[in-house]
């Protein structure tokens, strides 16, 4: 007596009949950038609890805040000189324009102050540090020194993470000073000396339009800036794709999301302190 074989369905096999258990479905595409949101935000969240545990990693922020320091100085100086002079010459044309002289130093200082200067920074702590941060954990990670350091108990985001993200802050506080006052001069040579201006009335026109607000406001975009240019660089690194070439995608991707996530967050920090804080005089 011959065994009967089974008979194939005749059309494909559904993927929640194969093997008698159901597959479960491949989550959609259209969701992956909420995803990629979700676990960058909560990369933030874990880094902010980390902070305040201990031990905290004094020589590795040391490192890190040097090496990061050491890097962005130089170019932050250098790119704030052409800053102020083409914001300087700019706004005293527009204003020769409107017969307001007068007031070509403080609106240049202004802008330089609440905008050119933290974004500055930001960019490169995100291009020169951000990207270093993101290569050397995503190297890390490939070589699987990440998983070992957690097989051993050891949280990688409380010793790797943290100490690079603070190092970019503190790095960005501190260079937006620098990058004011550098800009500030630069604005101050350029319309004195090319457009003519007097200097009694640069300080004059600077001393009637700023106020303090308007540093504390830089000071705090800087911290800012630099906290998501070292989270986006440690998330991107701490996820890398496809070997040795993936972590090269994640360097790349580290920057241009930081860029894109600064300018938006310097827009609503903008016009948040613009509604809050009144204009001087007024």
């Amino acid at each position: 007596m011959t065994a009967q074989l089974p008979v194939r369905p005749s059309g494909p096999a559904r993927p929640e009949r194969l093997s008698g258990r159901s597959v479960p479905k491949r989550p959609s595409r259209a969701l992956a950038p909420l995803r990629e949101t979700g676990k960058l935000f909560a990369l933030g969240a874990a880094v902010s609890r980390a902070v305040f545990r201990r031990p905290f990693q004094v020589r590795e922020f040391i490192e890190q805040f040097w090496f990061i320091a050491s890097v962005t100085i130089l170019p932050a100086a250098l790119v704030s000189i052409p800053f102020g002079a083409v914001i300087a010459l700019q706004v005293g044309s527009l204003t020769e324009q409107l017969g307001a002289q007068s007031f070509t130093g403080g609106a240049s200082v202004l802008a330089i102050i609440q905008q050119a200067s933290p974004l500055i920074v930001a960019l490169l702590i995100a291009g020169a540090g951000g990207s270093a941060i993101c290569a050397d954990l995503g190297s890390r990670k490939i070589r699987e020194e990440l998983d070992a350091m957690e097989v051993m108990g050891i949280s990688p985001v409380q010793r790797l993470v943290v100490p690079r993200v603070l190092a970019t802050m503190f790095v960005a506080v501190l260079l937006n000073g620098m990058v004011s006052v550098v800009g500030t001069l630069g604005g101050y040579f350029f319309n004195v000396i090319m457009q003519g201006g007097t200097p009694g009335a640069y300080l004059a026109s600077f001393s009637a339009l700023a106020q303090l607000p308007d540093l504390y406001v830089s000071e705090f975009k800087a911290l800012i800036f630099g906290s998501l240019a070292g989270i986006v660089a440690a998330y991107r690194g701490l996820n890398p794709r496809g070997g040795p070439k993936g972590v090269g995608d994640a360097v790349n991707q580290s920057v241009v999301i930081t860029f894109m996530l600064l300018f938006f967050v310097n827009m609503v920090i903008t016009a948040i302190y613009l509604q809050i804080v009144p204009a001087k005089g007024a």
